[in-house]
């Protein structure tokens, strides 16, 4: 019989990278054996976004974060299902550093395995004192590269071997035509905010006006909704103040909408470099650009930890944090010598990172914690 998962985590229509990689891997699993989603739901969450795959498994309990105590009623719905597998990240659990999923942990009388989305080099106390927590009460901790395994081990009272490496999934863009266009295309997605480092993006592209043809540079995404609740538009705002000082207003195409698959899949096969120039040093995990180098796209990207460990095996190109000139010099290269982009492309890996083989891995790990626990569950009395 096969295995039945119980995921908690952000889920579509919510907005969020979170719910993405949630929905992916949740769809694999519940094709292989059954799955639910125990969805976590914060009164200012924005609906209306991605729609869900038909294959994608139901929502069988919502955890309205803003209502205490929810994380009781959560935990007997992950109790139906054979493993829990549970999305962290800083700010989508109640209470103090998301305090409150440590009692749904010690509730769960089935396997969990956490999957950690941030792992902080310098946390504040709490931070620590919870992950380290929610480390210690489950059975597995998953991270998605090497680096942010190493940063856990050595940072955090963790014990190693609960903790597994297991990639972020990339999805197929097979099928996505490849787009003939004249100017060459940069591309830029996901949720828009500060931090995004799209201002150090359009200082680059000012710095190439002298190409022929001069590239456009595509920015696509709504606002992080959690940005737009705080601070409206004006991160968005004045980054199109800062196009027109440069004089690249008309350089640049705004899509200020959330992508579906298919559409997705089109836009990242029409550009010519994706640039990812992110102002954090923290980032561990990141989806887009693992859809890049799956797309088989270079990619130009700022030296976060994800991108480094990344793009060390020759899927693109690393340059300093806030530094446009770089940045230009590495775009130019890439768009101004003949065949680079065959050299530099292919997703380190291949198959083994892209969806179902991500999944399969998920689904190994469970059942080895299913199978240790079954002898303990056979031995207490009726």
């Amino acid at each position: 019989m096969p295995a039945t998962y119980g995921f908690l985590s952000t889920y579509p229509p919510t907005q969020c990278g979170l719910a993405t990689f949630n929905a992916a891997l949740a769809t694999q699993l519940n094709a292989t054996g059954g799955a639910g989603v125990v969805r976590l739901l914060a009164g200012d969450n924005v609906s209306g976004g991605i729609e869900l795959d038909r294959a994608a498994p139901r929502v069988v309990h919502t955890w309205h974060t803003d209502t205490p105590g929810g994380w009781a009623a959560a935990a007997n719905a992950l109790n139906r299902f054979d493993a829990a597998i549970i999305q962290h990240e800083y700010g989508i659990y109640p209470g103090d550093a998301g305090a409150e999923v440590l009692p749904l942990l010690r509730a769960l009388k089935v396997p969990a395995i956490v999957v950690l989305h941030t792992v902080l080099s310098h946390p504040d106390p709490l931070q620590r004192q919870v992950l380290e927590r929610i480390a210690a009460t489950a059975e597995a901790v998953v991270t998605m590269t090497d680096t942010a395994r190493q940063r856990l081990a050595a940072g955090y009272a963790v014990d190693p071997r609960k903790i597994s490496v297991i990639p972020h999934g990339a999805g197929s863009h097979d099928g996505a035509p490849r787009e003939d266009h004249d100017r060459p295309h940069l591309l830029t997605w996901g949720l828009l905010g500060p931090g995004k480092g799209i201002e150090w993006a359009l200082r680059a592209l000012a710095l190439l006006g002298d190409r022929h043809p001069a590239p456009v540079y595509t920015v696509a995404g709504r606002t992080h909704p959690k940005v737009l609740e705080q601070f409206g538009d004006a991160y968005r705002d004045s980054l199109k103040a800062l196009a027109g000082e440069l004089g690249v207003t008309d350089d640049v195409r705004w899509l200020d909408v959330y992508l579906d698959q298919a559409e997705l899949s089109r836009l990242i096969c029409s550009a010519d470099v994706v640039v990812l120039p992110y102002d954090s040093t923290e980032q561990v995990t990141s989806g887009v650009l693992i859809e890049a180098v799956g797309a088989g796209v270079p990619v130009v990207a700022t030296e976060f930890p994800h991108a480094v460990e990344l793009l060390a095996d020759g899927p693109g190109l690393l340059v300093p944090h806030q530094d446009p000139e770089g940045m230009a010099a590495a775009i130019r290269h890439l768009l101004a010598e003949p065949g680079i982009a065959g050299r530099l492309t292919g997703l380190a890996g291949g198959p083994t990172l892209r969806w179902p083989a991500v999944a399969a891995r998920y689904q190994a790990l469970a059942g080895k914690l299913i199978t240790e626990r079954a002898p303990v569950a056979a031995s207490v009395p009726a």
